[in-house]
């Protein structure tokens, strides 16, 4: 019995530990931001690699992803003689659910592994301890400027993501498969409201900042060398995609209570 109850409490005690320690990180983190000098070249940095370089494979995304659902709603909606909807599906579609999430996700194979690998290899050879020796918190120094970064970054490349997005289903579906410009767009702006955006620019902050302390916690408390450093990124990548998944499905439904269908 004394063994059933350790396997089945030891995951759940290290998942709590888990969380309150990213509260702790985040908390650290906000304070040092309200109190603390910002130091604006490191996060200028920072913006250039998160925003900046991360811009191809959210443009890519975000394209393909556009047309490939333009291309499968119109095959099923013109069936029903509804193909000049398709513009519609895909423009809510992109800024409720696909734009941020898939943004997210490729945010987190590409630059929540880099966070995590660079503080993970400073944190193995010793040099945040060096930082701590000449009085520089790690967390003012490391986290900081990525969280601004990422903050700042983030909701442009979902805005890019599903603006390309919809350009791209908006060609597929007008040049090759033949539906109605006038209609396509005519029906997109009536049906792709403020609350669409709205939810689309909340995600994006969240999802920034579940991306930003997971990636930096586990770069922060890597453990046992090259290894420890190996270890860290990896499940920095799928934490991260974990969490954007799960916290997903309740931002969905909160947003949806906090802006209902008659929202404007």
């Amino acid at each position: 019995m004394t063994r059933l109850f350790t396997a089945v409490g030891a995951p759940v005690v290290a998942l709590f530990t888990y969380l309150g320690e990213l509260v702790v990180l985040a908390g650290e983190t906000f304070a040092s931001i309200a109190m603390q000098k910002i130091r604006w070249r490191l996060f200028l940095n920072q913006v250039v690699e998160i925003g900046l370089k991360s811009q191809l494979v959210v443009v890519i995304t975000g394209g393909f992803t556009g047309a490939v659902f333009a291309a499968q709603t119109f095959f099923q909606f013109n069936k029903l003689g509804m193909g000049s909807a398709v513009g519609a599906v895909v423009s809510v579609s992109l800024f409720r659910e696909l734009g941020p999430v898939l943004t997210a996700l490729m945010v987190t194979g590409r630059v929540g592994a880099a966070m995590s690998a660079e503080i993970g290899t400073m944190k193995v050879t010793e040099q945040i301890d060096a930082l701590r020796a000449l009085a520089v918190h790690p967390v003012d120094y490391l986290v900081v400027p990525r969280t601004l970064a990422m903050m700042v970054s983030m909701p442009l490349l979902v805005a890019e993501c599903i603006g390309v997005g919809i350009a791209a289903g908006y060609f597929v579906a007008i040049t090759l498969l033949d539906v109605s410009g006038t209609y396509y767009v005519a029906n997109m702006v009536r049906w792709t409201l403020m609350r669409d955006i709205v939810m689309a620019m909340s995600k994006a902050y969240i999802f920034a900042l579940l991306i930003v302390f997971i990636s930096c916690h586990k770069g922060l408390t890597t453990r046992e060398g090259a290894v420890g450093v190996g270890r860290s990124t990896t499940e920095a990548v799928v934490n991260g995609s974990l969490a954007v998944l799960i916290v997903n499905f309740f931002l969905t439904m909160t947003l949806n209570i906090i802006f209902p269908a008659g929202y404007q």
